[in-house]
């Protein structure tokens, strides 16, 4: 049996499913906010509160992220419908998401088109070669806490509706999202009053920081893979280039089951409800690579560059290069 074979089973889509995951998200959404607000200002109940409604909220991107691949449900225009809805509470325009997310598939592992994937990574060799603000930019952007903290903010506030994604695909339809996203903040102001917003915002953040969090680890990690043409294996780049994490049942029931990144890159049609039995299910003979668990997962943010030579992502070298030591002499 190849891996083709053993995914084809959990490619079928089921609409009673995608309607269960749904339903059961949103529901646990809501309750998060309400709750979060009647509790208001007692922080000790307000703080799980907020945390459920974060992981809600990532769900409900995955769901959205399911939508954009056209496998939360059967047909097409009830993966669009839910999609455009579902973009309200995830605050991002859906098809802008879409768009850069497929373009991320289509490039993955590519290191002559590293702009279309989540995280820039430079190689080892573009390290050693650049000047000192390139190094300083770059040290900045890879730090875990500024990447995890300005850049969820980033990516899910700013880059979606920034105008080189929008234009892509029609600036309108990011125009109407944020005007149902403004109404629906509105609605939540008219219903909650401000510590509704207070809860819904800081829940917004903290996503932010569990989606980027999320996204580095699918693929930066230690043999991870990467590759220029004519030698680029797009097989290899989405088995071996995306990460398997095995953070406990509970982070996969918060996160959609995204964490089984490999096979979803394999078969982006299976659904996020299969994805973890697709993966505990997986026979010994078609695993590439062992899951990432916790420690593993946070010692990963210490390697910043891609080594060709090795074929390994790697730490910022701790001594100069031939190079740096000529320039320095």
């Amino acid at each position: 049996m190849t891996i083709r074979d053993y995914l084809r089973d959990y490619a079928q889509k089921s609409d009673g499913m995608g309607a269960l995951s749904l339903g059961a998200t949103f529901a646990v959404y809501g309750a998060a906010l309400g709750l979060g607000a009647w509790a208001w200002p007692a922080w000790w109940a307000v703080l799980p509160c907020v945390v459920v409604l974060s992981f809600a909220s990532v769900r409900l991107y995955v769901l959205q992220h399911d939508c954009g691949h056209y496998s939360l449900f059967a047909t097409r225009w009830a993966n669009d419908v839910a999609g455009h809805v579902l973009s309200v509470f995830s605050l991002t325009p859906y098809r802008v998401m879409q768009y850069n997310h497929n373009q991320h598939h289509a490039y993955l592992g590519n290191l002559e088109h590293r702009e279309t994937t989540e995280v820039y990574t430079m190689t080892l060799q573009e390290w050693r070669d650049a000047g000192a603000w390139t190094r300083v930019w770059y040290r900045i952007y890879r730090n875990p806490v500024v990447m995890l903290s300005l850049g969820g903010i980033y990516a899910y506030f700013i880059a979606y509706r920034w105008p080189v994604n929008t234009m892509k695909v029609g600036p309108w339809g990011v125009v109407a999202h944020n005007i149902a996203v403004a109404a629906y903040v509105a609605a939540v102001w008219a219903l909650l009053g401000v510590p509704g917003l207070v809860v819904l915002g800081a829940s917004a953040v903290l996503a932010g920081v569990i989606g980027v969090f999320l996204v580095y680890l699918q693929h930066n990690f230690e043999d991870t893979y990467w590759d220029r043409k004519p030698d680029l294996d797009f097989r290899k780049a989405t088995l071996e280039g995306s990460s398997s994490l095995d953070l406990g049942h509970w982070w996969d029931i918060g996160t959609g089951n995204i964490a089984y990144h490999d096979l979803h890159h394999y078969n982006p049609q299976i659904p996020s409800y299969n994805l973890r039995r697709a993966q505990k299910n997986l026979p010994d003979d078609l695993r590439v690579h062992d899951e990432i668990r916790w420690r593993e997962a946070l010692a990963s943010f210490r390697l910043k560059l891609w080594d060709e030579e090795s074929g390994k992502l790697v730490p910022f070298p701790r001594h100069r290069s031939p190079r740096e030591a000529a320039v320095r002499a």
